[in-house]
């Protein structure tokens, strides 16, 4: 009896050991992969740190590096150093850190080494950017009596849509669609129908409709997306994809012109004086980069 009770109780501390040490060797294995995971998990924290930190010091060093090089470009122009102005200003707008009083300046720049070609050409992306820009609006005008350029006539609705630029288009249309969308989904889910809340949402839409038609007229205009000015001098626009074909109309520098289509190195353009013809690619640029 007392031979039966002491071998089951070996049997049942055996069996308690066996638990234990299999526990134990679980944990064990449990430790032992935390502990190798250690250093893989450390190893990507630090490439998450040196991203991150990488991303921090481009978004902090770009605006420096503009601060900088804009504060360098100045400085030439003010000791009279255009050439090597233009170059900086022009690392800046290669760099993508665009703004009006960064074009003002390069047309500026231009203007005193009498290119008025490129200096219509920034004064116009100056204005493409701040419509409202007494500097580069005067600038333009004297740059154009200089050069003689000419001007592509907008329409009549063009005229009375550009009272209002692209921008204050485009957030009239964002804020008239949502508040129409709004006035819908509260009509949906409204216990009694609201004539006015119906009203205002057809009035939202509508706006955003006008809006939306202003902006495809306007990008479409002579002072639209397609708009370039003429950078060589005393550029002859011809009937045919040939230096041989002939002339259409002398266009001087600074001359607007509005891109219809391309072939290889030639650009078939609407021109001043309701005429059209072909002109070099490399004797025009776009206003809108």
């Amino acid at each position: 009896m007392n031979f039966a009770v002491s071998k089951h109780r070996r049997n049942l501390g055996f069996t308690a050991e066996g638990k234990t040490c299999s526990r134990l060797s679980v944990r064990g294995a449990i430790h032992v992969r935390h502990s190798s995971l250690v250093p893989r998990f450390a190893q990507r924290s630090g490439y998450n740190v040196a991203l991150f930190s990488a991303i921090l010091c481009l978004f902090v060093s770009a605006p420096a590096f503009a601060q900088g090089e804009f504060a360098k470009a100045n400085q030439e122009y003010a000791q009279g150093h255009f050439k090597d102005a233009i170059a900086s200003y022009e690392a800046l707008v290669s760099a993508g850190q665009w703004n009006a009083n960064l074009f003002y300046d390069l047309g500026n720049a231009y203007f005193r080494t009498r290119d008025f070609g490129r200096a219509i050409l920034n004064y116009e992306r100056a204005l493409a950017l701040d419509q409202h820009h007494p500097e580069a609006t005067a600038n333009l005008q004297i740059a154009r009596d200089e050069s003689r350029a000419l001007e592509l006539q907008p329409t009549r609705l063009e005229r009375y849509l550009q009272f209002a630029s692209l921008n204050h288009y485009s957030i009239a249309s964002a804020v008239a669609l949502w508040l129409g969308i709004f006035g819908i989904v509260a009509l949906i889910f409204a216990r009694r129908r609201s004539a006015a809340l119906m009203s205002l949402s057809i009035l939202c839409l509508l706006v955003c409709a006008v809006a939306v038609w202003a902006i495809y007229t306007l990008d479409k205009g002579s002072k639209g997306r397609a708009l370039a000015i003429v950078t060589g001098t005393e550029v002859q626009a011809r009937l045919a994809t040939a230096d041989t074909a002939n002339s259409v109309l002398a266009l001087p520098a600074g001359s607007e012109i509005k891109i219809l289509s391309t072939r290889g190195d030639w650009m078939y353009a609407a021109l001043p004086n309701d005429l059209r013809g072909w002109i070099q690619t490399k004797y025009a640029e776009q206003v809108r980069l």
